[in-house]
């Protein structure tokens, strides 16, 4: 049975306050054209809300309340200290309001509420005061020692930090996003995702509510073609940050490119976890199926090929194979739930397209995924997790599906094993498993990757960057004490001595 919704969600949600609206310069507007989006509920197929259909105009009025605040609101010249109170402030209020979040989270994505409220939630606001601490502790003016010269760097904010996030982490993904940039005294604008905006509008009040300033934080809700092609092409951001897939993250470099604007994109993944024989099989193969089945398995770091020692094999498939069909498929607000629906319909058929298509490439079939049919909401787009092995060179073992899939290789030699998770074209995060540290240290190091995990996949640590190379990303990670680097600008101030 599903979840009774909080009060505060019903009245946010209610009929008569749709559709919900831009935020822009403190003030919630609607978008210009009149248009809307359908919010759906991927668990039932049901809509929830209508949203704004920003464009190119509500995107120039929302660059520009940002870059009026950043000039007249007196954030960027706030005391740092003074700043880390009002996003301290902020995280509280997130922390108080956080059954609320997570139970928007959790209609919206469709992901089980336990995993929203006891993970994604908690962790934009533990990302806000990591933030707004390490500000308060970061050095802004260095000396440099150079003959004949006082010299000295100092860093000051950008200015309007544009943000385009993705749909299955989107409230996280704000808060990994926008907590550096606000925390370096930048304003910025947000393009949340059509599929899943509700959560950071909530944001938003909170925002409002806490002291952030008004213009300091903008919202348009879009569709990506048209409210976000024209935040990327816009010429008055002064940086810019999209989280997504390869090939949109190439029009926001080229779009970026032409108007010299710093861009920092993360991007897919392939991940792969190596398994040498001595490991505890069973809890290796159990840790793994949930990772696959995590937020259905729209993690873009997620390990979907798993390079396995022949000697354990069988072992691992049978124990791996259980624990998926084990997974209780179901709505997110059902406590019983542990992997929800996929976030739509063209999902849902891009993942089922992929199965066929890897089958009818001779892949392996250990585990039938396909369509689930869920008896309280047979509307819903969910999807049984699925186990395909063979050739590295199949479909499935190339591209990211971005479902609960994973694909099966074995390997005999620790240089087969490498050679198989390099072959990718991606590079966001890989782990090894094995009790020989000396061994696993040294595969990670070999492993072509922004994050290389050891007996663990899906490490997130506050102080640990966070990044991809290759097809998975350029200009800089999150989560790291260079992220807030990466929102302040470097200048130098040089004076001859007489």
């Amino acid at each position: 049975m599903k979840q009774q919704l909080h009060g505060a969600v019903q009245e946010f949600l209610q009929t008569g306050k749709l559709p919900k609206k831009l935020f822009i310069g403190g003030e919630w507007l609607n978008a210009k054209t009149g248009e809307t989006i359908e919010a759906r509920d991927p668990g039932s197929g049901s809509v929830i809300a209508h949203l704004a259909s920003g464009a190119a105009a509500d995107i120039d009025l929302a660059v520009s309340a940002a870059q009026q605040a950043f000039k007249k609101s007196g954030w960027a010249e706030l005391p740092v200290n003074d700043r880390a109170v009002i996003l301290h402030r902020f995280a509280d209020l997130i922390d108080k309001h956080r059954e609320i979040l997570a139970q928007i989270e959790s209609l919206d994505v469709g992901k089980p509420y336990a995993q929203a409220v006891g993970g994604d939630i908690p962790n934009v606001s533990q990302t806000l005061r990591y933030y707004a601490d390490l500000a308060v502790h970061t050095r802004r003016a260095e000396p440099i020692a150079v003959s004949g010269y006082d010299a000295r760097s100092i860093r000051v904010p950008y200015g309007v930090c544009a943000f385009v996030i993705p749909w299955n982490f989107p409230a996280l993904l704000v808060g990994w996003g926008i907590s550096p940039a606000l925390a370096a005294g930048n304003t910025v604008v947000i393009k949340p995702p059509e599929d899943a905006s509700l959560s950071t509008l909530y944001l938003c009040l909170l925002a409002k509510e806490s002291g952030v300033p008004d213009g300091v934080i903008n919202v348009v809700t879009g569709y990506g073609e048209t409210a976000g092609a024209a935040l990327a092409q816009h010429s008055g951001i002064n940086r810019m940050s999209f989280t997504g897939s390869p090939e949109v993250g190439r029009l926001i470099a080229e779009s970026c490119g032409r108007n010299l604007v710093p861009v920092k994109l993360e991007l897919g993944g392939k991940g792969a976890a190596v398994l040498f024989s001595d490991i505890d099989v069973d809890a290796a193969a159990t840790a793994l199926a949930g990772a696959i089945t995590l937020n259905s398995g729209q993690v873009c770091c997620t390990a979907t090929r798993w390079i396995v020692h022949n000697t354990i094999m069988d072992r691992f498939i049978d124990t791996a194979c259980k624990a998926l069909e084990a997974t209780t498929i179901g709505h997110g607000l059902n406590p019983d739930t542990r992997m929800g629906p996929v976030i739509s319909e063209k999902q849902r058929a891009r993942v089922l397209s992929y199965l066929d298509r890897g089958e009818r490439e001779g892949a392996d079939v250990i585990l039938r995924g396909g369509a689930a049919a869920i008896a309280e909401s047979e509307e819903g787009y969910f999807v049984k997790p699925a186990l395909l092995g063979g050739s590295p060179d199949n479909i499935c073992a190339k591209d990211e599906i971005f479902g609960p899939t994973a694909y099966v290789m074995g390997f005999s030699e620790e240089a087969e094993a490498i050679g198989l998770v390099n072959r990718s074209s991606y590079g966001l995060a890989n782990s090894v498993w094995s009790s020989n540290l000396e061994r696993a240290n040294r595969v990670a190091e070999q492993m072509v990757a922004g994050n290389s995990w050891i007996n663990a996949h899906n490490i997130f640590v506050h102080g640990v960057p966070y990044a991809g190379c290759n097809l998975s990303g350029i200009g800089g990670g999150v989560l790291g004490p260079d992220t807030l680097l990466d929102y302040l600008r470097p200048q130098s101030i040089v004076r001859p001595i007489a």
